[in-house]
C-alpha cells in the first residue's frame, strides 16, 4: 500500500460523528507512527509521508468534504504515480453493525458519497476498503442526519474497539499482505 485514505468531513462540528470514522482511524495511525498530519494545499488534505518496508507511504485525510473526496485522492495519486491497487480507503459503513470491521477489494460503493467520488475521479472501483461498521438508522430518509451525528453511548465503544482491532493488522496492510490482514480481521477469536 502506498496511500492510506481516511474519509470524513473537516471541521469541529463533524469531529466524533459516525461519518468521520475514517478520519479517526488515520488519526490514530498517524499517532502510532509518530507521523503528524499537515495541510498540503496541492492535495486538498491533511497528509503525512512515512517510510514503511523501504517504500514511501502517504496518509491522507481529504479536507474537501465527503462528497468531493476524490479530488484530494486523485491529486495525490497523479502526483506520486500511485496505482489504484496501492490505495486503501477507510470509511464508515452503514451496512455493518457497530463493532464490525471488514476489509475488501473493489466491489460496490454502497451509496457512500466519498467512495462514489473517489471511484469517479480515479475511473475505477479497484481499490481496497476498510469498512468500519456504524449501523443503519433503519430509515433511508434518516441516513444523512444519522451519519452526521456522534454514535449513541452504547455504540461508541464498539466502533472504538473495531478501529483498534483493525489497526492491529496495520503491519500486514503496510506489507501489502491485505489478504492475510483480511483473514486475521475477519476470523472470530
Amino acid at each position: 500500500m502506498k496511500l492510506i485514505v481516511g474519509l470524513g468531513n473537516p471541521g469541529r462540528e463533524y469531529a466524533g460523528t459516525r461519518h468521520n470514522a475514517g478520519f479517526e482511524w488515520v488519526d490514530r495511525l498517524s499517532q502510532m507512527l509518530h507521523a503528524p498530519l499537515r495541510l498540503e494545499a496541492r492535495f486538498h488534505g491533511l497528509c503525512a509521508q512515512i517510510r514503511q518496508n523501504d517504500r514511501d507511504v502517504w496518509l491522507l485525510e481529504p479536507q474537501t468534504f465527503m462528497n468531493r473526496s476524490g479530488q484530494s485522492v486523485a491529486a495525490l495519486c497523479q502526483f506520486y504515480k500511485i496505482q489504484t491497487n496501492e490505495i486503501i480507503v477507510i470509511h464508515d459503513e452503514l451496512d455493518l453493525s457497530p463493532g464490525v470491521v471488514k476489509l475488501k477489494k473493489d466491489g460496490g460503493l454502497g451509496g457512500h458519497n466519498g467512495l462514489k467520488d473517489i471511484a469517479a475521479k480515479l475511473g475505477t472501483q479497484d481499490f481496497w476498503r476498510l469498512r468500519i461498521g456504524i449501523g443503519h438508522p433503519g430509515d433511508r430518509g434518516a441516513v444523512v442526519s444519522y451519519v452526521l451525528h456522534p454514535p449513541r453511548k452504547e455504540e461508541a465503544p464498539l466502533i472504538d474497539e473495531a478501529i483498534a482491532r483493525s489497526l492491529d493488522v496495520w503491519p500486514l496492510i503496510a506489507q501489502g499482505a491485505c489478504e492475510a490482514a483480511m483473514m486475521k480481521l475477519h476470523t472470530k477469536v
